[in-house]
């Protein structure tokens, strides 16, 4: 496996443990409809959390959620329609972004609440 796709697999993976830390189940992983895949949905009370993972190795190019495109946006809230009607789910649905980028031996962990309004 390339390198940065095993970054990816450790980045979702410390996402998902630092939401169960905060108290969310979580729901699904990498759910796929269409052309998109969204990587985590959560649920905190009555409010599904949509969470886009971004891991880098050095934010020297730009922060993590720099690289949540407009076209990946809107991929990703088709899909997500499509789970909440196909699932028949009466919840509030927020969009978060968790960066991710290395530092030496660790990793800083931001999560981004309704990421998806702040571009």
């Amino acid at each position: 496996m390339a390198k940065h796709n095993e970054l990816g697999k450790k980045g979702e993976q410390l996402a998902v443990d630092f939401l169960l830390e905060k108290g969310y189940d979580i729901v699904e992983r990498n759910y796929r409809f269409d052309k998109a895949e969204v990587d985590i949905i959560a649920q905190q009370k009555d409010t599904l959390a949509i969470i886009e993972v971004k891991t880098r190795s050095t934010n020297d190019f730009g922060n993590p959620q720099d690289f949540v495109k407009p076209k990946q946006i809107q991929r990703l809230v088709k899909a997500v329609d499509e789970y909440v009607n196909v699932n028949n789910l009466e919840v509030e649905v927020r969009f978060d972004i968790i960066a991710i980028v290395k530092e030496g031996t660790g990793f800083n962990i931001e999560h981004l609440e309704d990421a998806f309004y702040h571009f």
